[in-house]
């Protein structure tokens, strides 16, 4: 029986999730911290990931310790601590700051398909990783990555592309990310074997694998 199912994310021990869901074949490893995201279908992270307030698409590869959607503090008021807005903690009196939490929830860090986010990097709120891009180990991410490009440093910037920007295209409208299970069997010794170019010449307007 293969390890991971279509039905329940494989969720490894010591992990917190707070209002989150999973698609299929979904992966969350050891130690992992997700919040207020999704997790598209195939979409893994490995130990010690820490997301939040994050949309994750499908295919992404997101290695340990990395951490996408920090929350940060306000930097406008006259304290930028806890106690603003995690009041209850310091007093009997007190709520929460609703409208605080409410704002740090509505800025999403999005993930793309087919994404492969290095060790330790950390993706900051409301920036937008593209299909198919790729974030280096140790990377801080401040600004959006263009599709099929892979950026390195602090703060991120891109290196060099993964694929020239018509293959990129082309693979963007193939979108084999939304293919059945059963046609991603079918075309597994293509994806180990073929180059991209070659896999999207086989693939390119076929109405089904």
């Amino acid at each position: 029986m293969p390890r991971l199912s279509a039905d329940t994310p494989f969720i490894h021990e010591g992990c917190q999730i707070t209002d989150s869901t999973f698609g299929a074949f979904t992966e969350i490893g050891q130690g992992s911290r997700i919040a207020h995201s999704e997790f598209g279908d195939y979409s893994y992270c490995d130990r010690y990931a820490d997301v939040a307030n994050a949309t994750i698409g499908k295919f992404a590869n997101i290695a340990s310790y990395t951490r996408i959607g920090a929350t940060d503090h306000p930097l406008d008021t006259a304290a930028c601590h806890h106690f603003l807005y995690r009041s209850p903690d310091y007093w009997d009196d007190t709520d929460l700051d609703a409208d605080f939490f409410a704002h740090r929830r509505s800025r999403r860090a999005r993930i793309g398909h087919d994404t492969w986010l290095g060790h330790n990097c950390m993706i900051k709120p409301e920036v937008t990783v593209g299909h198919g891009a790729v974030v280096a180990s140790g990377a801080v991410v401040t600004r959006d990555v263009e599709p099929y490009t892979i950026v390195a440093g602090t703060p991120a910037r891109v290196m060099r592309r993964r694929q020239p920007v018509e293959i990129a295209d082309r693979m963007i409208a193939l979108a084999w990310w939304d293919w059945s299970h059963d046609d991603l069997r079918v075309a597994l010794p293509d994806f180990r074997a073929l180059p991209a170019e070659a896999f999207l010449e086989k693939y390119e307007g076929r109405a089904s694998v």
